[in-house]
């Protein structure tokens, strides 16, 4: 049959002519019928649900994989509002009216090229049964009318996937902490055991080999074996002191953060000839023993990258309060860092420092540094009361 288009221009041409045209438009009529019917097939025996919509969100056509998805029929679904099936939004399920939360079609279903966890849909059985939908909206114009087609995917196994897979990573990061806890721990005795037992033990054997050596009646070749032997002990003190430091630096225990920072610069620069600048302000650095702790870790990973790759002649670690979080800035002016080195397997110390971080519910930043042309470590540390409280590291 001829549309309606040309029945008014077919009264008024005389009937040959009439006739010529019907005869002329009937192939027309009829392909066009095809190509609709052979798309209805396509759409009706596709795996994927689609569902056809008017401009006033009004179901037009679904397709059986649509009816199987939502628990209804295709017939069942047609005239029905697409807010029925589709919820952008479980918190919004209607408007005041009590009409489906969509309004504008085109900015609701923009979903073409999300991420599978970034879904925005959920769907609504006839049962009220809710689950995650992700799928993608396309236009075309029908007789003069917007009709839009949506497709849409059940993503409640992938979902599933992701929440497993979230829990996991949150294991791992709960017991890499644990581990960073029982790690310090360790060192924290050690180095108390090295230096109240060993070190009083060594510090003991010197003051008795000096009253040795004090006797008048020791020959030469004594008191040059003694002199050596005292010499040794010096060597084996110091060793030991300064292995006792790197498990647990003491100034942290007798000075606090602050005195720790200071004297972890004054031992680099007794290393190396650089300009160090430490900006800080000690009433900030009153921190409880774990974010103490794992803020001297940072640094102290941080120069020795530095010292081992940066070839720098210029560095600034500035740590400052700002509100209620501790802001941390450690720049310095040599080669920088490339992108591909901070996803490297074997780059464990940016790796660790990230972990420490993260113990302490903060953010960090590792990039290039516009300034001095090196690297910055940008560190966001929060402090309030409320924040958890992190675990030593």
């Amino acid at each position: 049959m001829p549309d309606r288009g040309n029945s008014g221009l077919l009264r008024i041409l005389p009937l040959g002519m009439a006739t010529a045209l019907l005869l002329c438009l009937l192939p027309a009529v009829k392909a066009s019928r095809q190509r609709q019917a052979r798309g209805q097939a396509i759409i009706d025996s596709a795996s994927d649900a689609i569902i056809s919509i008017d401009s006033r969100q009004i179901i037009l056509r679904a397709n059986a994989a649509a009816a199987r998805l939502f628990g209804h029929t295709p017939a069942g679904m047609r005239g029905m509002r697409l807010g029925h099936y589709i919820l952008r939004d479980l918190r919004s399920l209607c408007n005041e009216d009590g009409e489906p939360p969509f309004e504008d079609i085109g900015q609701e279903l923009r979903l073409t090229g999300r991420r599978a966890t970034d879904y925005t849909l959920t769907g609504r059985r006839t049962d009220g049964a809710m689950f995650p939908l992700e799928g993608s909206l396309s236009s075309m114009q029908e007789d003069g009318h917007s009709v839009f087609t949506i497709i849409v995917r059940d993503i409640s196994a992938r979902k599933i996937v992701h929440e497993q897979l979230a829990r996991s990573f949150s294991q791992l990061r709960e017991l890499s902490s644990a581990l960073q806890t029982i790690r310090e721990e360790e060192r924290k005795h050690i180095a108390r055991e090295l230096h109240d037992d060993l070190g009083q033990l060594l510090a003991t054997l010197r003051v008795d080999l000096t009253l040795v050596r004090q006797h008048g009646d020791t020959t030469v070749p004594l008191q040059v074996l003694l002199h050596g032997m005292d010499g040794l002990l010096v060597t084996a003190i110091t060793s030991l002191r300064r292995i006792a430091s790197n498990l647990r630096p003491r100034a942290l225990d007798e000075g606090g953060l602050y005195f720790a920072l200071q004297k972890l610069r004054h031992d680099f620069l007794q290393r190396r000839a650089i300009h160090f600048e430490l900006l800080a302000d000690e009433a900030d650095l009153v921190l409880d023993d774990a974010r103490s702790t794992a803020i001297y870790r940072i640094v102290q990973e941080a120069l020795t990258n530095i010292a081992r790759h940066a070839e720098a002649s210029h560095i600034t670690i500035a740590l400052h309060r700002i509100d209620s979080s501790l802001a941390i800035t450690i720049q310095d002016d040599g080669r920088g860092i490339a992108e591909h080195d901070l996803e490297k397997a074997t780059a464990l110390g940016l790796l660790g420092m990230r972990e420490r971080v993260w113990g302490l519910n903060g953010s960090i930043h590792i990039g290039a540094d516009s300034e001095l042309g090196g690297t910055r470590i940008e560190i966001s540390l929060p402090m309030h009361a409320g924040a958890a409280e992190p675990a030593l590291q």
